[in-house]
């Protein structure tokens, strides 16, 4: 199967798109914890589908214009991971929620470890916001791009 992706800057850092020609796989900021390397399968075509629309509405985040992507995503993944992922594209710009009230409204009360594994391999971060996730005591916990940028995504988003 031929993989796409495409690097580009952003006031965040470097970040690669990967897909498949019709949907987003992956966001990632270069070098962090969990992005795969490009294999021989990949092939770099910044003209591949969707990556112009994740591109311009990443930018128009970044300016503040833009508190929900539009972007067809095909996310890999266990089922469990799959649903984690839906429950954080379901909170809100501009607020957070910890691992604790992600589980609970997983249906799983005592997950809250499961379910940040779950976020921690989030293969589309930004887009489905895992940046907003935080400690139960509101304090900023683990995130695959780094601590400094987790907070500067909150703060851009009002959220701290």
């Amino acid at each position: 199967m031929t993989v796409f992706y495409c690097d580009f800057d952003s006031r965040f850092g470097r970040v690669r798109l990967v897909g498949d020609g019709a949907a987003l796989s992956g966001l990632y900021f270069v070098g962090q914890k969990n992005e795969p390397e490009p294999g021989a399968q990949w092939i770099e075509n910044a003209d591949a589908a969707p990556f112009a629309q994740a591109r311009e509405q990443f930018a128009r985040y970044e300016r503040g214009e833009l508190n929900e992507f539009k972007v067809p995503l095909r996310l890999e993944g266990s089922a469990f991971r799959r649903s984690v992922w839906k429950a954080l594209r379901s909170v809100p710009y501009g607020s957070t929620v910890s691992y604790a009230e992600l589980s609970r409204v997983l249906g799983m009360p005592r997950g809250a470890r499961a379910v940040a594994g779950a976020v921690a391999h989030n293969p589309v971060t930004v887009m489905v916001p895992c940046h907003r996730v935080i400690g139960s005591d509101g304090s900023l916990t683990g995130y695959a791009g780094g601590l400094a940028r987790k907070e500067a995504l909150l703060t851009l988003e009002h959220a701290r």
